[in-house]
């Protein structure tokens, strides 16, 4: 489930980032020809025949996601979103699995920020399996009880087999520190805590006042006819009702000012974890394309500045990068890193003076040139196959964005003025005085370097997440 996620948001987040094939002489990437159905419920349905190759791929997102989960219950939408596959309509699980896994096919569900979701890849000659499942999935789930006690259980231990690796949790705690009061500061799949006091009848009010044909963009992307496809969509979906309750507000994220520091205490630690951001960008931000070459210079590709000086030139760390994080609200931006215990304030004054810089000098012209040229030239794994394609166009539409959004951004990048990035930069990434830091390491051994960059607030990593992290949060405000 905590991969399937991943995945799903990493593609919702680097929505902007579409290059071109690296031995093509065009500009334009070309999508297949694909149209647009709006039933009389609302449901939307975008069709895109590619038959190049025997395969259909669907990708159905549902408004929704974590946004709905009340406080407390944190991770309610991701464990929803998850049970669509654990029987729906005559099937069990089991019975789920063995329909998918005997076609060959891919199949799964889940949720994210903002959104509960359904995906799948088919063999052509399985178009009536494919919809089958994903109808019952959407509308016909049974939510049985032994299976989610199993998967409650299963993602209350994962969750704390996560701390096990701190950079696998490093995000997440960054998020919830720098936005304790937004939904944008829970992780979409909970913590320990909250998920083992999700209710089965919980799941049931989520499903019953989240879902339906209102919220649903349905894509399907390969080797089929469109008239017989419709077809077998609206009889799936034409009767689906709306959903009885509105799609929550999502308010705006709000920028910090000033230094605030929370350090995560793992005794047994060797190194220390570093995140250090505030509030970035929308995915909708007009200037997403001179982020996308800003932040690859900085920080978004192995010769990036931050990995040069910090991993190639000092051996502070193995890895160093800068996220930007975009949805329908501005995310963060953040660089995150990690380092030995004794290098610790070495490699955190290094990135943040190289964040200083990035305001204060922008990148060099010869830098610009490398990067355009590199996204220019490297095609994109997320546009290969018609599951990825599918996943593309249903984001675009989600968002509000055009097909040139994508089809166009080579020659955009291409295009960009080399005097348009500096503005931008000092626009976008925070100033060095203004920073949400989090550290996960070993407390006794970095606590006098974490007090050097301000006001420190101490948990355990042991502890729950989310009722640690924003206690933490409202004692520095």
């Amino acid at each position: 489930m905590k991969r399937a996620f991943q995945r799903h948001v990493a593609a919702v987040a680097a929505l902007a980032l579409v290059v071109t094939l690296a031995t093509s002489a065009r500009a334009e990437i070309v999508f297949p020809k694909n149209h647009e159905i709006t039933l009389s419920n609302g449901a939307r349905i975008l069709l895109a025949e590619k038959h190049d190759l025997p395969l259909i791929a669907i990708q159905v997102t549902v408004r929704g996601g974590s946004l709905v989960d009340p406080p407390g219950k944190e991770g309610l939408a991701s464990i929803t979103g998850s049970m669509l596959r654990k029987g729906a309509g005559k099937r069990s699980a089991l019975q789920i699995s063995q329909a998918a896994d005997g076609a060959g096919a891919t199949f799964g569900t889940g949720g994210s920020y903002e959104t509960f979701w359904v995906s799948g890849e088919f063999m052509a000659k399985d178009e009536a399996l494919m919809v089958e499942l994903v109808r019952d999935a959407l509308r016909s789930p049974l939510f049985p009880d032994s299976e989610f006690v199993k998967l409650r259980a299963q993602t209350v231990d994962a969750l704390k087999a996560e701390k096990d690796d701190p950079w696998d949790v490093l995000g997440e705690y960054g998020l919830a520190y720098l936005f304790p009061s937004h939904p944008y500061g829970r992780p979409p799949d909970g913590d320990e805590s909250t998920v083992a006091a999700i209710t089965r009848d919980d799941v049931l009010a989520c499903y019953r006042g989240q879902f339906g044909s209102d919220r649903m963009i349905l894509t399907v992307v390969g080797d089929f006819d469109s008239k017989r496809m419709e077809s077998r969509l609206r009889a799936a979906f034409g009767d689906w009702k709306r959903a009885p309750n509105p799609v929550p507000d999502l308010p705006t994220t709000q920028r910090i000012e000033g230094r605030r520091v929370l350090l995560v205490d793992k005794p047994d630690a060797t190194q220390t974890y570093f995140w250090m951001g505030n509030r970035g960008v929308a995915t909708k931000d007009p200037d997403r394309d001179v982020i996308d070459l800003a932040n690859t210079a900085f920080g978004g590709r192995f010769t990036s500045i931050l990995n040069r000086e910090m991993r190639t030139k000092s051996g502070l760390t193995y890895g160093v990068r800068c996220r930007v994080m975009r949805l329908s609200q501005p995310g963060s931006i953040a660089i995150s890193s990690f380092t030995k215990t004794d290098s610790t304030q070495r490699a955190m004054d290094m990135a943040i003076r190289l964040l200083g810089e990035l305001r204060e000098k922008g990148i060099d012209a010869a830098t610009v040139t490398s990067v355009k040229s590199y996204l220019s030239g490297l095609y994109p794994p997320d546009l290969e196959t018609e599951d990825e394609i599918a996943t593309r166009l249903g984001q675009l539409a989600y968002h509000g964005l055009p097909i040139t959004e994508a089809t166009q951004y080579v020659e955009r990048i291409r295009a960009v003025p080399d005097a348009a990035i500096l503005p931008v930069i000092r626009r976008v990434y925070p100033d060095p005085k203004d920073l949400s830091i989090v550290m996960i390491g070993n407390a006794a051994a970095i606590r006098k370097v974490a007090q050097s960059y301000g006001p420190v607030r101490e948990i355990r990593l042991d502890q729950p997440l989310l009722q640690t992290v924003h206690e933490a949060s409202a004692r520095a405000r």
